[in-house]
């Protein structure tokens, strides 16, 4: 059965944060945000689920993003089953419910990674219950990825971005924020590594990789290039519970901030999920690199942040 929001608590929920009335188990999408529009929304509770549509309604609603009859591709991260290493299927069932009420034509889960793996994330289960599809490019067949220039690339010229990307008008980039061994930090900027190329995600990692700088520097500047070319028109961010150590795959040691991030400014979601870890966001490199690129902020003091806690 599909997950739903009863009725009493979502009403109980939308009344204790002033965001509008609810018809059946859905906000309505007027919600009062103030004079000025916020960049990044934060929603801490237990149900993540509801933490998502909560957030989304609090940007201005789905509808805001998800034009009617629409093709929307969501890249979640399905990459580890162990705790804190994979986008929750409940954010992914919130965010597939939401396009089908925006009147999506066509809402499509897309990766390279192996179906396995979507099961024993359990978003496979996600996906079939709401009658959306799964995508799987072959990893093995180069064929299947389409060589893309980066014209302001630094350190990455060309990428190979999955052919079957192109078929959809809206990218919602779903990742979790976790300890990454080969940079510290993954989150909406490096989710889009999931629609590169494995190939050529390769040359991202220097031969005989360390953990020094250089190496870091590379790596981060390739990201930063990558996200030139592939603009998400609406991030969302699992800062549930995610591995500190022993990242991406894990098992590691959990945080648990029970937090849901929302928003289009790629730097400045990655730059908030760097201080839940309590890094400072000026030794992250791939802030920094993004920022010199231009693609979002990560001065918080300038960003508009709407923090919610259920």
């Amino acid at each position: 059965m599909s997950k739903e929001i009863t009725r009493r608590s979502f009403i109980k929920k939308s009344a204790a944060l002033g965001v509008g009335t609810v018809v059946g188990s859905t906000l309505v999408p007027h919600i009062t945000i103030g004079k000025d529009p916020v960049d990044i929304v934060v929603v801490k509770g237990p149900d993540y689920f509801i933490n998502t549509k909560i957030a989304i309604e609090l940007l201005g609603g789905m509808a805001r993003y998800v034009p009617q009859n629409s093709k929307v591709a969501i890249l979640a991260n399905p990459q580890s089953n162990n705790p804190g290493t994979y986008t929750k299927p409940e954010i992914v069932r919130a965010a597939a419910q939401m396009c089908k009420t925006a009147a999506a034509a066509e809402i499509g889960c897309i990766g390279w990674l192996p179906l396995r793996d979507w099961i024993n994330a359990g978003i496979k289960e996600v996906i079939d219950e709401e009658g959306i599809d799964l995508v799987i490019t072959d990893l093995r067949d180069e064929s299947l990825f389409k060589p893309v220039p980066v014209p302001k690339g630094v350190a990455l010229k060309e990428a190979r971005i999955m052919k079957t990307f192109y078929n959809y008008d809206i990218l919602i980039d779903m990742n979790i924020t976790k300890e990454h061994s080969g940079n510290n930090l993954s989150g909406a900027m490096k989710n889009l590594m999931g629609i590169n190329s494995p190939v050529s995600n390769q040359t991202f990692h220097r031969k005989n990789w360390t953990m020094l700088l250089d190496d870091i520097t590379h790596l981060d500047q390739c990201i930063a290039d990558l996200n030139t070319i592939i603009r998400p028109d609406l991030c969302i961010v699992d800062a549930t519970e995610f591995v500190s150590t022993n990242g991406p795959m894990g098992p590691g040691k959990l945080l648990k901030p029970q937090k849901v991030i929302a928003g289009t400014d790629r730097v400045a979601i990655d730059t908030y999920c760097a201080t839940l870890f309590n890094y400072n966001p000026k030794d992250i490199v791939l802030l920094k690199k993004a920022y010199e690129h231009g693609l979002g902020e990560m001065d918080l003091t300038k960003v508009k942040i709407r923090e919610v806690e259920l």
